[in-house]
């Protein structure tokens, strides 16, 4: 019997998704995690034959739940499905061990289709994903600036991007300010920036928000 784990903060994503499973998969147990912490304590605790889980959540964000998931359980599929477009997160999610990606407007049918190929053991990519990779070959010196930023930066980088202070930053993603405005600092010097203006103008010039 398959066993589905769904982790969304919005109760109205994790209701829907949990009628389209129902629908598709009427034999499936079906559980629920609304946070980062409720995730890893249920995936640590039971058997999953998939998880399926947002970026953005209290506390850890998904990229590194995903890598604590894959430390503690290599073969555990995982499908990653996010507000964010493909271009921003999904090679990231994939490098980190996420066996699909997939925007959270995706109509119902590919989300199944995505689980029916990835309970096979095998990626499931997009059309798009897809060419995002094969332009992902060309040479490291011609990457962009916000390329070379860790999952933890990216995300930072663009909270920053979007308005947000160090000090609500902090507070959603459970680190200090004063961790906030290293990452800050760190990110400024990576990416050849001076002001939060410089940021987001970068942002918006390369279609990140």
């Amino acid at each position: 019997m398959r066993r589905i784990l769904i982790a969304d903060d919005h109760i109205l994503i994790r209701s829907g998704l949990r009628q389209i499973l129902t629908n598709e998969f009427p034999s499936a147990i079906i559980e629920e995690a609304s946070d980062a912490e409720e995730l890893l304590k249920k995936v640590l605790s039971q058997h999953w034959d998939l998880v399926i889980t947002d970026i953005s959540m209290p506390g850890k964000s998904g990229l590194e739940i995903l890598k604590e998931i894959k430390l503690y359980d290599p073969t555990i599929p995982v499908l990653v499905l996010s507000m964010f477009p493909e271009e921003q997160y999904a090679i990231r999610a994939l490098t980190t061990g996420a066996s699909g990606y997939l925007n959270k407007m995706s109509a119902p049918d590919e989300i199944v289709k995505a689980i029916n190929q990835i309970s096979l053991g095998k990626k499931y990519i997009t059309p798009g994903l897809a060419e995002q990779l094969a332009n992902n070959l060309r040479n490291d010196q011609d990457k962009e600036l916000h390329e070379s930023l860790s999952t933890r930066e990216f995300e930072i980088f663009k909270l920053l991007a979007n308005g947000k202070s160090v000090s609500e930053i902090a507070e959603q993603i459970s680190l200090s300010p004063s961790t906030i405005s290293t990452y800050r600092s760190r990110i400024m010097v990576k990416m050849n920036l001076h002001t939060n203006a410089d940021l987001i103008f970068y942002c918006i010039g390369h279609k990140l928000v």
